[in-house]
Formats: structure tokens, C-alpha cells, sequence
């Protein structure tokens, strides 16, 4: 595996580990918690050294799963997790990133992860009750403390990473980035890049559409996020599927999959780009570790992004209850 490394330093394998998958979010798991503790740690034997997990995930369990599978490698890996949402009886309720929030967080997020410090450490949502001077200075503290490394934001606009970037220095900022989600390439990639911030981003393969395993005939479970998510409709399905065979087709020419194109587009587009596929197997793990072997001409990124771009999406990536979140 290759490293790659973000703002101040901070170096990573070129692909890290989404964990929320295994707590959440895509139905079923297939596998016991003993079954995801070995998938953690086979991740790491394979060269993942950067996981990403949030006290939200469960809430709470992911932590714990993430923190019991690291914690015999604790020096061989790169943790991050999150705070910002409030937590009432097990769900979200709303936003909370009051700096006497973040520091409760980062204490029950060091037991629940069984270290005494967290890598990188992301708002998950701006909070517009908070101002973020006030958020990066908090976690400036506990940097000072030595209770986490970095700082991170998380869904952030470019106004907001620059006066976060101001109060104090920001690592990384993670949003959904892939073929089929180009928003943060106007204003937030060329931010990052004039001020030296590493870009993480999640759902790197569309939650699964780009690695062509999703048709429009799916039946997903009912508590798989993609049925409330208007892009995983049938009708957007199928007007999405255009894109997917292209990838597909050039998967096949390359000897490759769909999805390491994918993750070979986006480690194409920056060298300070690290994206975070989530999953719960270990084959799946070796495929899209295998992606950073995947080369791509200036030809066929030039021909991925026209087609992209020709095709268009079909339906919003959040629904309108989760849009509001973002880009704040």
C-alpha cells in the first residue's frame, strides 16, 4: 500500500477504511462483531492504516468495535473520529458542537476507542449556533492537552474551512466526493489546496452504484440508508446506469474492477486525496486496496470526467432533511 499525507504532516495509506458500514447504515450485517473485529484487523495486515468511525455510528457501538479490533495495533494505525451531533436516547437530535460538548465527546470517545489520544479529530456537521473560531479553538486545546492530534471538519464549506484554517491549523476535511458527486470540486478542492489541507473523501464509490453492483432490480432491506436517499430510487437507478457501464467497460479493458476505476479516478485528481471506501469484507478490502496499482492515462481521466459530466446524475445524494447539513 501506498502513503499519502494530509495538511500538517499527517501521513496515511493512500486508501483508508470506512467503518459506519459495519454498525449501520446497509442493513444487515453479515458477519458476527468477532467476524468484524478480524476484517479490521486483516485491513490493517493488508496496509490500511487510516480508519474512519464517529461516536454517531450505532451510536456509540462502532467506537467501541474500532477501538477493541486497534487496540493490539494502536501504534501501527491512524484513527479518526467524530463529534457535533446531539445524541438523546440513542438517535440524533440535532446539532451540539459547543466546546463543552466537543470536550465530553473526546473523553467518552478515547474510552469507547481504548487510547489516550484520537489522530484526527472532525466536526461531522458545521453547527450554525456555534461559531467555528470557537470549534477549532476547543479542539486546539485538546491538541494542547494531547488528547487528539488534528483537526478535521466534515462536510464544510470553503468560507468555513478558511476561518477554521484561521483559528487554528486544519488537517483534513472529508466530504462525499466520486464520480457521480463532483460538489466540492468549484470552491472547497481549491481551497484545500492553496492552504495545504488533505480532502477525505467518503462514499468514494456511491455507496456501492459505482462498483456495478447495484442495478435498478435491487431490493434493498429497510433500514438501508439508501432507501431514503432520492439517487437510489428505481427511476434514478436506471437513468444512473450509463455512467456505471462506462466505468464498467473500462474496468474490463484495464483488467480491472469498476469500482478501482473509481477509486483510481479519485486518487488521480491530488495527491493529498485519500478516500475512505466502507466495507465489511475482506475481499473487498483487497480489491480496493489493489486500486492504488490501477493506473490511468491522461486519455481515459479525460474520458471518465467528459462522460461524467455528459451523463449527469439523476437525484440529489441526501434527502432534503440531510442536505441542510452540508456545505455550511
Amino acid at each position: 500500500m501506498h502513503t499519502r499525507t494530509l495538511g500538517q504532516g499527517l501521513q496515511v495509506s493512500a486508501i483508508g477504511l470506512g467503518t459506519m458500514g459495519m454498525s449501520q447504515s446497509y442493513g444487515p450485517n453479515p458477519g458476527s462483531r468477532d467476524d468484524m473485529i478480524a476484517v479490521l484487523r486483516a485491513a490493517v495486515d493488508l496496509g490500511v492504516t487510516f480508519f474512519d468511525t464517529a461516536e454517531v455510528y450505532g451510536p456509540y457501538v462502532n467506537e467501541e468495535l474500532v477501538g477493541e479490533a486497534l487496540a493490539p495495533l494502536r501504534d501501527h494505525v491512524v484513527i479518526a473520529t467524530k463529534f457535533g451531533f446531539n445524541i438523546r436516547d440513542g438517535a440524533m437530535a440535532g446539532l451540539d458542537s459547543r466546546p463543552e460538548q466537543i470536550r465530553r465527546v473526546a473523553d467518552a470517545s478515547l474510552r469507547r476507542l481504548r487510547t489516550d489520544r484520537i489522530d484526527l479529530f472532525y466536526q461531522h456537521r458545521v453547527d450554525p449556533e456555534v461559531p467555528i473560531e470557537d470549534v477549532a479553538g476547543a479542539v486546539g486545546e485538546l491538541i494542547a492537552a494531547g488528547k487528539v492530534a488534528h483537526l478535521g471538519l466534515s462536510e464544510p464549506s470553503a468560507a468555513t474551512i478558511r476561518r477554521a484554517h484561521a483559528t487554528f491549523p486544519v488537517t483534513a476535511v472529508q466530504s462525499e466526493y466520486s464520480l457521480w458527486t463532483r460538489d466540492p470540486e468549484p470552491e472547497v478542492l481549491p481551497t484545500l489546496a492553496e492552504l495545504g489541507i488533505g480532502f477525505v473523501p467518503f462514499s468514494p464509490l456511491g455507496k456501492g452504484f459505482l462498483t456495478g453492483t447495484v442495478s435498478p432490480d435491487t431490493a434493498f432491506t429497510a433500514d438501508d440508508i439508501r432507501t431514503t436517499i432520492p439517487r437510489f430510487s428505481q427511476e434514478n437507478r436506471t437513468a444512473n446506469q450509463e455512467l456505471v457501464e462506462h466505468v464498467r467497460a473500462l474496468a474490463a479493458a484495464k483488467d480491472a474492477t469498476p469500482g478501482q476505476i473509481a477509486l483510481a479516478w479519485l486518487l488521480a485528481q491530488q495527491p493529498w486525496i485519500v478516500p475512505i471506501p466502507g466495507t465489511r469484507r475482506i475481499a473487498r478490502i483487497e480489491e480496493n486496496s489493489s486500486a492504488t496499482q490501477v493506473a490511468l492515462s491522461a486519455d481515459e481521466l479525460a474520458d471518465l470526467d467528459a462522460v461524467a459530466r455528459r451523463i449527469g446524475v439523476h437525484g440529489d445524494r441526501y434527502n432534503p432533511s440531510h442536505m441542510q447539513y452540508v456545505n455550511r
